[in-house]
């Protein structure tokens, strides 16, 4: 039996003792003819950006040696009623309306659908969306056994976003249900799997929130595949780590999720916080807040990665992906309010300033670079610390110890592969050590692109530029380098700046920045070349289980989609959503 509090407290002194071991051979390295201001600064920055980092594959060795927890199935008759709930925002409504219809169609097999209403909830403000919408609901509610169980209705006004979108539906028709299955409109998940959910709610009446791990699908182009192959093989040993040590306080990630609907309804009412955006207003992050909240009230809020059959999408750009990036940033920075809420667990604030490391790592990491090269640049500080003798250890040393906390993890992900089956249902060890390979060199490539998008958007929000909501580009892929280059060409100054400084006033230390900031300065055709699609030209490079034998829900979405897309045209001389929707008998209350 793991006890979670010894766990984390073992993981903490961990994560900390390494990072500090680390920080002092830093010093080591860097402190000839006695400490100055900026060795010590540089040790601080060290210390506490190795934490996180430290941290994060602390999850990974845990996950490695903790057996996969095999669901036991149960055969008896669902007793409850559940709300599959959709918010969309802005969406393509072909894919969307598809999906429901085919977890409806999954349910239907199932002969459970009468305890599943679906309903879609619609904050589209895009007046030709809205009424796509309402001719693709007219579709969906021809399906099996629909009448009376798939409902639509359109707000117009999107107040407090997704959070208030649902917020809505509980305090309307929340009464009405046991439970809620909270989707995004890129989520997809198979009957049983939902099936199963609802009945570890039925069994567990102190379960408040049960997580699943979704697994990416439908991504077509490098950067997608390798975090589609990262999401699928990778980390569900991640999440299973962190689920050990997160014990009945786990995470809420907002989507593909159960909630209960009493407790929700109880427990989860969000403040809108004083001032102005970005850190005042509607919470952006507001999955991590419920979760918190419904550990605060007493529930169990769980993960669990045995739950295979859910199924998300993600952005195949870099590009769309930093826009969704910069969303959760302003959201996770946003809880630095909520770190002294009255009544919040220890690991619930614990997990906010996890969130908010996410973030600030990057300008950390950044500081730390920007205070090396001033190092070099400024040999002669006075030291306050005289008398300090260097480590004989050569750099590189610590060079390849960080490298090893972030790919030892990954190769013991592999290596158990080889035991439990895993490898196989990737495509063979050989195809599985490819892909692993390539994912930690993309994703070294990529990391300097990513650090200084990142530290752009905490900049950003530290400035009070709210970035808000934007509404989601799925589909869009290959990203043109002209684009790129005006995305990213500041990216190139900076690092072009900072190697050529390096060169001029120390150029014995600039093969330490090379690394870092190479990669940098080809951001605009990593950008375009990691959008191109890559499925065809290098099949066996990230492939993961669902390309190679997808589930039944996918293939159905699949064929739905392709039956239901029609050309585009412009729509005109229809009802207005809104009034379509108040008189549809299919509307929610």
């Amino acid at each position: 039996m793991y006890r979670p509090a010894l766990l984390r407290c073992i993981a903490l002194m961990a994560a900390a003792g390494l990072s500090l071991a680390g920080a002092w051979l830093f010093l080591r390295f860097t402190g000839e003819g006695g400490l100055n201001a900026l060795d010590l600064v540089r040790f601080v920055l060290v210390a506490v950006s190795g934490f996180w980092l430290v941290w994060g594959s602390t999850a990974a060795v845990l996950g490695v040696f903790t057996p996969e927890r095999r669901p036991t199935p149960v055969q008896t008759p669902l007793k409850s009623r559940t709300a599959v709930l959709v918010p969309i925002y802005n969406e393509d409504p072909v894919a969307t309306f598809s999906r429901v219809a085919a977890m409806n169609r999954s349910l239907v097999r199932l002969g459970a659908a009468e305890h599943f209403h679906f309903a879609i909830l619609s904050d589209t403000q895009a007046i030709e969306l809205a009424a796509e919408e309402v001719v693709q609901f007219e579709r969906l509610i021809t399906e099996p056994l629909s009448e009376g169980r798939i409902f639509y209705r359109r707000r117009e006004r999107n107040v407090g976003r997704k959070a208030g979108n649902i917020e809505d539906f509980v305090s309307r028709s929340g009464g009405a249900y046991d439970f809620a299955l909270i989707l995004d409109a890129d989520s997809l998940m198979e009957g049983e799997t939902i099936v199963a959910m609802a009945r570890r709610l039925e069994d567990d009446p102190r379960l408040g929130l049960l997580q699943t791990v979704p697994t990416i699908i439908n991504a077509r182009t490098l950067f997608g595949r390798s975090i589609q192959f990262a999401a699928a093989y990778l980390s569900p040993t991640f999440a299973r780590g962190a689920g050990l040590m997160q014990g009945a306080e786990g995470p809420y990630w907002g989507h593909n999720a159960m909630v209960r609907m009493r407790a929700f309804a109880a427990s989860c009412g969000l403040p809108e916080l004083s001032g102005t955006p970005p850190f005042g207003g509607h919470i952006l992050s507001h999955d991590y807040v419920e979760a918190a909240l419904l550990s605060r009230a007493g529930w169990t809020v769980a993960v669990d990665p045995a739950l295979k059959g859910s199924y998300e999408e993600a952005p195949d750009n870099l590009i769309e992906y930093a826009k969704r990036d910069r969303r959760w940033c302003q959201g996770n920075l946003q809880h630095g309010r909520l770190l002294l809420a009255p009544g919040l667990k220890a690991w619930s604030r614990f997990t906010f300033v996890q969130g908010i490391m996410a973030y600030l790592a990057s300008p950390f990491w950044l500081l730390l670079l920007v205070a090396s090269i001033a190092g070099a640049m400024l040999p002669n500080l006075p030291a306050l610390l005289p008398g300090f003798e260097p480590s004989a250890i050569p750099m590189w040393v610590l060079g390849a110890a960080v490298a090893a906390i972030l790919v030892v993890p990954k190769l013991m992900i592999l290596v158990r592969g080889l035991f439990d089956g895993q490898n196989r249902r990737f495509g063979g060890t050989p195809t599985v050590l490819l892909s692993v390979l390539g994912e930690i060199v993309l994703s070294t490539l990529l990391a300097p692109t990513m650090l200084l998008m990142q530290s752009r958007s905490v900049v950003q929000v530290l400035l009070r530029l709210d970035g808000g909501w934007p509404a989601t580009q799925r589909g869009q892929t290959l990203v043109p380098l002209g684009d790129a280059l005006r995305a990213s060409w500041w990216m190139v100054a900076i690092a072009a700046v900072a190697l050529g400084s390096m060169l001029i006033a120390a150029p014995q230390a600039a093969l330490w920045l090379a690394p870092a900031t190479l990669p940098a300065m080809l951001a605009p055709l990593l950008i375009w070349a990691t959008s191109r699609p890559t499925r065809r030209a290098l099949p066996r490079l990230f492939r993961s289980d669902m390309e190679a034998a997808p589930s039944p829900v996918i293939v159905e979405q699949r064929r739905l989609l392709a039956a239901w897309t029609q050309p585009r045209t412009a729509i005109e001389g229809r009802a207005a959503p809104a009034a379509v929707t108040r008189t549809s008998p299919h509307v929610v209350a």
